[in-house]
């Protein structure tokens, strides 16, 4: 034998193969687990005879491979926790215990039955044997024979070095190799009798027609049906289907497979869960499956509409009070209907496995310096990846089914939209304007997807699980396919009105709005500028318990209103924004008096038939007549409390909605997920007493209150010094350092209050400083400033992906006001501190003019900041306390 060739510590078998070689990864295909170990046995022997290190990664419920055995290490993993996690551990182990090591694995068909498709099991495989072959090891692994899909057993063949079946017939064991590299004999590949002796090949005719026939009854079609559940238990409902409801009411049976098909698709948490073995029906299950590309669950924010809108769709008679309008409405008839695909979450880890990305995620998702810069080359190479055939035809089918249809793709990880973790915004969702031909259509398509898939390595949302302790949690990437909601004009297509409404209103702006009914925040056409962070726009907030009381009063509805249009370019293929003047210039726009008032003389008017005149310039989009004239507000109250009453717990959803002539208003519901209030420790009281001295500034407009003490740093940016910025690019590097200041381990542990120029996180970097979430999550305190002469503006865009982000890691946004003698800003206390920013970063004193870092201890010997914010009062107080609070 070579000097790299290892013996399996049976002779035959060496001869068989001629040995074995360090590098091979070994598959048995076996009926019992008897005929496994009857080769495991003397290959371990043989290894510790000769010195070797032997593992035995123990995860299956079969009973051992392998007794306790002096010199054999074994190492127990739970593959229970999903896919990701156990070949994370997986790896770690392999990593840690370095070259040349000998492995024994449980029977690998366990892993099938416990993730439910043989999708998965593949996937370990394809991406474990490869590193096992880098470092020379030797593996042993067994697969059932005969239960796993064709293709699933394709893919071990392709990535193992050694494959050979095991079986018996008349009372004869027979193995037959059918693969092992890079070796050949005339015998190797026939099948051979196990004796006492020498192994015999079967060479006769009649004698290998005879064994192999027995053997293998359907060689071209693998096997009829695969142990994975998704396939069997499918089959199994399927006949309960046909069978009809009488059976299923009366069956047990049926009940535990209907739960295991849901928890398939669904997922495992116990509130999500709960809810849905409640509401979701069979078909509601069976008709998630046949719209399913590939196989998978569908992630959360797919579950998490289709919930919702089954809730709405049943009547609940059991508490006919807890609706806040006199007859609850039918949303049968109120809603549109449902028209998406899911692409599931199997998909995601067969893409990362077959374009050689899995492992690059594993080291991404350990490294907590990644950044923005770097993560464009991610999507370069995500972009370069390429779908099976299997899928891309299913792709194509799916879009047979839109034609030009506008479509949007969106992520719905398997954590997003759960209970206590939102994620909103932290992946990407991706409009298709879906025009062209079909192959243009599917490259489109293909590419955003695979930004979607992308996304799941964002710094932000990288941050975000670290910060949840979410870090080591199987996290697979479905996406949510959804037609567009709305209709064509002017070469545009978007919707009438697109928003976000919440259950419970944090930002209540007067005194008389009951925050327990919930908030609307909604805009003319595409959705996504209401939920994202824009400069000098304004969506129409409405407080559902008075939807007529504005924060804006007089001419500053004007001002503060909605100005861009976010739509679909049908023309250019695109995703656009453009002037609502420009959008609205014919006036002609379907049941536009609904949605606009006229200024006329500094006055607003609001029409009262559908024949608007005048100037384009003097429509105001106030959708004053869709909230006094239409069941608009009462139809979106009445759908977050039956929502929030389904659930136990507040909601946050996204929706479309349309009125036509008669003032009849359908929405269509996009998505529901338990909305993060902030807790509270009782009651908060702002100190009047403190001296101007220790007073660093006073605030107003609060979203959530709470006291922070003992904080040592403040990044201070100046509005002034900030507007002063020319260039573009210095901007944009401006946030990259703030990012890097919040990452620093003195300010992780020290804590650290930002302020800033008008809006943090404002997609118009003239606007604010431009950070994403992972550049702020070490923040204690959010501040934005609003210097006169600079002309920044703070707004609390409650109910944007941001600022959920802040009110869900209990950060505290305060709008300050500096020229505002109210403030009691300590203007000279920030303009004399020392700037301590090169102690932090040696290499950022080019930014020292822009960015002022405060250690402050270091300023006022020994004091530290602390900040007291009462939402009730609406009032705040930061200052320095010796203590630190």
């Amino acid at each position: 034998m070579e000097l790299s060739a290892v013996s399996s510590g049976i002779g035959a078998l060496d001869d068989v193969i001629q040995g074995l070689r360090l590098g091979d990864n070994v598959v048995f295909q076996v009926d019992d687990l008897e005929d496994y170990t009857y080769f495991v046995k003397p290959f371990v022997e043989r290894a510790l005879k000769d010195g070797r290190r032997v593992v035995y990664l123990r995860f299956a419920p079969h009973p051992p491979v392998l007794e306790p055995w002096q010199g054999i290490e074994v190492v127990e993993v739970d593959p229970s926790p999903g896919f990701d996690y156990f070949s994370r551990e997986v790896h770690l182990i392999i990593e840690q215990h370095g070259r040349e090591v000998f492995y024994v694995l449980d029977n690998l068909s366990a892993l099938a039955v416990e993730w439910a498709t043989d999708e998965l099991l593949a996937n370990f495989f394809q991406v474990t044997c490869p590193y096992l072959f880098e470092l020379d090891t030797v593996t042993y692994f067994a697969l059932t024979r005969g239960q796993h899909a064709h293709g699933a057993v394709a893919r071990i063949r392709d990535t193992t070095q050694i494959l050979m079946d095991i079986y018996q017939v008349n009372d004869v064991v027979y193995i037959h190799p059918l693969k092992v590299w890079d070796r050949y004999s005339p015998q190797m590949f026939l099948p051979h009798a196990i004796t006492s002796g020498k192994w015999q090949p079967v060479f006769g005719s009649g004698d290998a027609a005879a064994v192999t026939s027995s053997a293998r009854r359907n060689p071209l079609r693998g096997t009829s049906g695969s142990i994975a559940p998704w396939d069997s238990v499918y089959r199994k409902l399927s006949h309960y289907r046909i069978v009809g409801p009488v059976t299923m009411d009366t069956d047990p049976e049926f009940t535990a497979l209907k739960q295991e098909l849901c928890r398939m698709l669904i997922g495992s948490h116990p509130e999500f869960s709960k809810l849905a073995d409640k509401y979701l029906t069979l078909d509601d299950l069976f008709n998630i499956r046949e719209r399913l590309v590939g196989s998978g669950r569908i992630g959360g924010k797919a579950a998490g509409m289709i919930l919702a809108r089954r809730i709405l769709q049943t009547t609940d008679t059991t508490d006919p009070s807890d609706y806040r309008t006199s007859s609850p409405p039918d949303f049968s008839n109120l809603l549109e209907p449902h028209d998406s695909f899911y692409i599931g979450s199997d998909v995601f880890f067969t893409f990362l496995v077959n374009n050689d990305l899995f492992r690059m995620r594993l080291q991404l998702t350990k490294d907590s310096q990644f950044s923005r810069e770097e993560f464009d080359e991610v999507e370069r190479r995500f972009l370069m990846g390429k779908f099976p055939p299997a899928i891309m035809e299913q792709f194509r089918n799916m879009l047979d089914y839109f034609g030009q249809a506008p479509i949007i793709v969106r992520s719905s990880s398997l954590l997003e939209d759960s209970f206590g973790h939102a994620f909103a915004g932290k992946y990407r969702s991706e409009f298709c304007a879906n025009q062209g031909d079909p192959d243009n259509r599917l490259e489109a398509f293909c590419k955003a997807v695979k930004l979607v898939y992308a996304s799941a390595l964002n710094p932000d949302a990288l941050s975000y699980r670290r910060k949840r302790g979410l870090g080591e949690s199987d996290e697979q990437m479905a996406i949510l396919v959804q037609r567009v909601s709305g209709m064509p004009y002017d070469n545009y297509f978007f919707p009438s009105v697109a928003g976000v409404a919440f259950s419970r209103n944090l930002y209540a702006w007067n005194d008389r709005i009951d925050p327990s009914h919930g908030m609307i925040r909604m805009v003319f056409g595409l959705g996504t500028r209401a939920v994202d962070r824009v400069g000098g726009d304004y969506p129409r907030m409405i407080a559902i318990s008075h939807p007529q009381l504005r924060p804006e009063v007089g001419r500053k509805i004007t001002k503060y209103s909605q100005r861009q249009v976010d739509v679909l370019d049908l023309a250019g293929n695109a995703l656009v924004t453009r002037p609502s003047v420009e959008i609205l210039a014919k006036r002609d726009y379907p049941n536009l008096q609904m949605l606009v008032s006229i200024e006329e003389d500094g006055h607003l008017q609001d029409p009262i038939s559908s024949r608007i005149s005048g100037s384009p310039q003097n429509l105001v989009l106030t959708f004053n007549n869709l909230i006094r004239r239409t069941e608009f507000v009462k139809i979106i109250a009445a759908m977050l409390a039956r929502l929030e009453r389904a659930y136990g717990h507040p909601i946050d959803t996204e929706f479309t909605a349309s009125v036509d002539s008669s003032g009849r208003v359908r929405v269509n519901l996009l998505q529901c997920r338990p909305l993060w209030l902030p807790g509270s420790a009782g009651p908060v009281s702002v100190p009047e007493d403190i001296p101007a001295k220790r007073t660093l500034f006073r605030a107003s407009r609060m979203i959530s209150g709470g006291v922070v003490s003992g904080v040592r740093y403040i990044v201070y940016i100046d509005p002034k010094w900030y507007d002063a910025i020319e260039s573009v690019d210095t901007k944009k590097l401006l946030g990259r350092l703030v990012g890097r200041i919040n990452s620093h381990p003195n300010v992780e542990q020290g804590g650290v209050i930002m302020m800033g120029p008008g809006r943090w996180g404002s997609s118009n970097i003239d606007l604010g400083v431009n950070v994403g979430y992972s550049d702020i999550d070490n923040a204690s305190v959010l501040v934005e400033l609003a210097r006169e002469e600079a002309g920044h503006v703070p707004e609390v865009s409650y109910g944007t992906h941001f600022f959920q982000d802040l009110v869900e890691a209990q950060i505290i946004y305060l709008p300050v006001y500096p020229d505002d003698p109210e403030t009691a800003f300590n203007d000279d206390f920030f303009a004399s501190a020392p700037n301590s920013l090169t102690d932090l970063l040696p290499d950022a004193g080019e930014f020292a003019r822009l960015v002022h870092v405060i250690d402050i201890p270091a300023v006022t010997d020994g004091a530290r900041a602390v900040v007291v914010a009462d939402p009730q009062i609406r009032q705040a107080v930061c200052y320095f306390a010796e203590d630190g609070g």
